[in-house]
């Protein structure tokens, strides 16, 4: 007979589920869920509805697929900022990165990933069409591309490129401050904001 690992049945399915989270271990899970048994039940209450609440009620902004309150995001229709120029990330995090350099006052597009063949992504499961599309409404002048600096990245720079070729768009790629391999997230914010400000037009290999 095989002994319970925990003294409690709901225990253990709480663990199961906080360990599902990312970087979060069985040790680890179970810290925090101890942490959560010892608090208030308004503050418990409080944690579990905004988790529900996230999920069932946020929105991808449907020009930029950036996650937001409304059907377009704080940022795309903020009329101050350059609607001409888009900058092409691959995730939510990259554009809260640059965010925070405060070096870029143009418009986002998320991809929501990059071409990897091995993970099963190709051009069809990103946002790449919705990018041709606001390209080809006339308004976007400049299309930088800030992938992060990996093979995966370089890749989907390049599909972009050439899709965007007969458009006659401007199409610039960070500066390659960002060391080659690394997550364009935890590049630090000096390095980045340099990036974006001294980019330079992308040119086909």
């Amino acid at each position: 007979m095989i002994q319970q690992q925990y003294p409690s049945q709901l225990l253990e399915k709480a663990v199961q589920e906080f360990s599902k989270l990312p970087g979060i271990g069985r040790k680890t899970a179970l810290r925090l869920v101890l942490w959560l048994l010892r608090q208030d039940d308004t503050d418990v209450l409080a944690f579990a509805e905004a988790v529900s609440k996230l999920k069932a009620e946020v929105k991808y902004c449907r020009v930029c697929h950036n996650i937001s309150d409304t059907d377009v995001c704080p940022i795309c229709s903020d009329h101050r900022r350059d609607q001409s120029t888009v900058c092409v990330v691959e995730n939510i995090q990259d554009v809260m990165a640059i965010e925070n350099t405060q070096q870029f006052h143009g418009l986002y597009h998320v991809l929501g990933g990059v071409i990897s063949p091995m993970d099963g992504m190709g051009p069809a499961d990103i946002e790449i069409d919705s990018l041709i599309q606001r390209v080809g409404e006339g308004t976007v002048k400049e299309v930088i591309l800030a992938l992060s600096p990996t093979m995966e990245g370089d890749t989907t720079n390049f599909y972009i490129y050439r899709k965007l070729a007969p458009s006659g768009v401007k199409v610039s790629v960070i500066a390659r401050g960002i060391a080659v391999g690394n997550e364009l997230e935890y590049a630090d914010e000096v390095t980045l904001g340099r990036s974006i400000t001294n980019r330079t037009l992308f040119e086909e290999k």
